[in-house]
């Protein structure tokens, strides 16, 4: 077990409040952080010793960087890395205000690096507070093109290399608001915090934090991604079943699993207007206690078969909007 200080951070590496790590080809582990040590916006890698996790210094190189972090992924392939970013952290760390809205302090960009030399190269607006957060190229190691959550305008974009060599993304998914009561805005949106890709590039899956479901999407046509088969969670679920399928693939239609989240009968919440939902969903229940939180962080088997969902996002947020959860036993159900 092994602890990388935050002092050190902050004197080799100027930055703070990492989030992503992966391993390098080269022996390194790389993490990206979402600001500098005093809570400010800032798009940044920290470099370590993949078996000392000795701090080696920052990835990126150059004086331009992005306004903010959060996640990234590459493709050595394509000579590129493309990071997101959430928001500034001494905003974030005080949960969600509507009031931040409109004032550049949740990010709107994808942005691009040149993977060869460790320099911003680019910036890919997906709009204002979209808050883009997790984001995933295609298994495929050809493949020149993924997709990525946003979180607060509830959208799915797919990003893509263009004919000229640059990066570009468009918008293929938006989940609905829907119109409440007793909520913090009059509109809630999804929420989408997490989304993953099946290892065979034929599905798409994302969480809806907030609304409280699970969705899964054909993306065999990645242009034009189609929600495939359902599945409920009704009444009446038996004791200890850990929970009810009516199918799940292709072969079944649309997966929609309501996991949770802020509109489920008996809540503080009235859903007055709804694109999608005839009715508010039962309370998801286990062994006699209902799951508090909403499905946030996703994994999915290596056979498909098993899609394991975590509700706790960030306990700022955590508090705000799920306060059952801080007092939970357990933040985890597998489905």
């Amino acid at each position: 077990f092994q602890v990388v200080n935050p002092e050190d951070v902050f004197w080799k590496c100027g930055l703070g409040y990492p989030h992503t790590s992966h391993c390098l080809g080269s022996g390194e582990v790389m993490i990206s952080t979402l600001g500098d040590p005093a809570g400010n916006g800032k798009g940044g890698f920290i470099l370590l010793d993949a078996e000392t996790f000795e701090i080696k210094g920052t990835w990126e190189k150059g004086d331009e960087v992005p306004p903010m972090g959060y996640d990234f992924w590459y493709q050595p392939r394509h000579n590129v890395l493309i990071s997101t970013e959430w928001g500034i952290p001494k905003v974030l760390g005080y949960g969600f205000d509507p009031n931040d809205l409109g004032k550049g302090r949740y990010g709107r960009r994808l942005n691009v690096w040149d993977w060869s030399t460790h320099r911003y190269v680019q910036a890919i607006d997906v709009g204002e507070d979209s808050a883009p957060l997790e984001i995933r190229f295609l298994h495929n190691p050809d493949a020149s093109e993924g997709f990525v959550g946003c979180t607060i305008s509830s959208a799915i974009h797919r990003f893509y290399k263009t004919e000229r060599g640059d990066w570009a993304a468009e918008k293929v998914i938006q989940v609905p608001s829907k119109k409440v009561e007793g909520w913090i805005l009059p509109e809630m949106p999804g929420f989408i915090t997490d989304i993953l890709i099946s290892l065979d590039d034929r599905f798409l899956y994302f969480s809806n934090w907030i609304h409280g479901d699970v969705r899964q999407y054909d993306i065999s046509d990645p242009r034009n991604p189609r929600l495939v088969g359902q599945v409920r969670l009704p009444a009446g679920i038996p004791e200890g079943f850990p929970g009810f399928f009516l199918g799940i693939g292709r072969a079944f239609g649309v997966l929609q699993v309501f996991v949770g989240g802020s509109i489920s009968k008996g809540g503080p919440v009235r859903v007055c207007e709804d694109e999608e939902l005839q009715s508010q969903p039962e309370p998801f229940v286990i062994q006699g206690q209902k799951v508090a939180g909403g499905p946030q962080m996703l994994q999915l088997s290596l056979d498909g078969r098993r899609l394991y969902v975590t509700t706790s996002l960030y306990s700022a947020w955590d508090r705000q909007f799920y306060p059952d959860l801080i007092r939970s036993v357990s933040t985890h159900q597998q489905l």
